[in-house]
């Protein structure tokens, strides 16, 4: 592939990028009518998540990784019903809608490499989806749940039986999907390592405004039937026995590395770990019988609650972990396990460059819902940074 004419060319669309998506979505309906009913009734997000994997893939085009990214990709894509038709109509519609906004830009050579890429990246997709059919993966895994506990106004904690053996590994997330909210996939963390029952866990934030968090939270009740699309994510353990780990959770965030310290419980004994929770104010910080239950059963476990003081700002929460941290010693020594929403990652991450820490864990994970200027324009080009403290602007973790 040519990736610096996919990269330049792609640079041009991106300053129209809104009305790229827009073009996109009314070719491949038109031309495709009974395609409309595999989408959601609100497209918002969903265009979005185009432009976001659209980005994804030519920003890496020279990473080793985006073969595997690309099959996990197909992999997950056929819980959408994706065919290869689909794809094809997809790729049509999708070089016309950079034919009608790339203007110049859009030469003979430039329509040829886009060809070409979405050729290759449609073959690595409908490939993984293949071998997930080969290995006999379902498409997605009906689950009905079997218990659900409300955490406050706006938390939930649900409990999953899934019908059939569902494998994932802990740290992991899986979309979900509720009769509720038809056609709508949102990603949570599996909040449990394997259990014998093979029941999982799911921490759910509501979002204003968020459809899919709002019914799990407020509207899904005891026996009623969920979907789970296949397990994927980073945030799995990578750490040799005996090495000491570091785990900072915000927010839903303690989904995964309660996943993963359950994990760690298994495990050998002497285990030396560090673990922060934090949230924006002390009545979000939850999970403290699952804390006192995982210190019996690490007694190297040492835990640090952060929360803003009362009457404070949201912020402050940031400020205290981050003099926590520095508080702390031998950062070179461990890794570190991160969760918790974007912002909260985009903040923490520099902080731990910065205190020598080499080796960090988290995930790049998908969004259910974004903070929009005026202008989605103005949105597209320059993407705000999220203030993962104020809960109206807030994305959840995967989470």
């Amino acid at each position: 592939m040519d990736a610096q004419l996919l990269r330049s060319t792609f640079a041009v669309v991106e300053r129209r990028a809104e009305h790229a998506v827009a073009f996109f979505y009314s070719h491949l309906f038109w031309n495709n009518p009974g395609v409309r009913e595999l989408f959601p009734e609100d497209m918002r997000p969903q265009r979005d998540r185009l432009f976001a994997a659209l980005t994804h893939v030519v920003t890496h085009l020279d990473d080793p990784a985006l073969s595997a990214y690309l099959d996990h990709l197909g992999r997950d894509h056929r819980k959408f019903l994706a065919t290869p038709a689909l794809y094809a109509a997809v790729g049509a519609s999708l070089t016309a809608a950079f034919a009608h906004t790339a203007g110049s830009a859009w030469t003979v050579e430039a329509e040829k490499a886009w060809t070409e890429a979405y050729g290759h990246v449609a073959d690595l997709m409908m490939r993984g989806a293949e071998e997930a059919e080969e290995g006999g993966e379902p498409a997605w895994w009906d689950a009905v749940v079997a218990r659900h506990e409300r955490l406050g106004d706006d938390l939930a904690v649900l409990t999953l039986r899934p019908r059939r053996p569902f494998a994932y590994l802990p740290g992991q997330y899986a979309g979900v999907s509720s009769l509720r909210v038809p056609r709508v996939w949102r990603t949570y963390s599996l909040a449990n390592a394997a259990r014998a029952d093979g029941t999982v866990d799911l921490h759910v934030s509501r979002i204003p405004g968020g459809a899919m968090s709002t019914a799990l939270v407020e509207e899904v009740r005891e026996g009623e039937p969920l979907r789970l699309s296949a397990p994927g994510g980073a945030l799995i353990s990578r750490t040799a026995p005996g090495t000491p780990r570091t785990y900072i959770a915000a927010g839903t965030g303690w989904a995964p590395v309660k996943a993963l310290l359950e994990e760690v419980a298994e495990g050998p004994e002497g285990t030396e770990a560090r673990l922060f929770l934090v949230a924006r104010a002390k009545e979000y910080l939850y999970g403290r019988e699952d804390v006192a239950r995982l210190k019996e059963r690490i007694p190297g476990l040492n835990v640090t609650y952060i929360a803003s003081a009362p009457d404070h700002p949201r912020d402050q929460a940031t400020e205290r972990l981050i003099h926590a941290l520095y508080a702390c010693g031998n950062w070179p020594s461990h890794d570190v396990y991160l969760a918790g929403p974007p912002g909260f990652l985009a903040e923490t991450l520099p902080v731990l460059s910065h205190l020598g820490v080499a080796r960090v864990h988290h995930d790049h994970l998908p969004t259910a819902g974004r903070l929009r200027p005026a202008s989605t324009a103005e949105w597209l080009i320059e993407p705000p940074t999220p203030a993962w403290h104020d809960p109206e602007a807030r994305t959840p973790r995967r989470r």
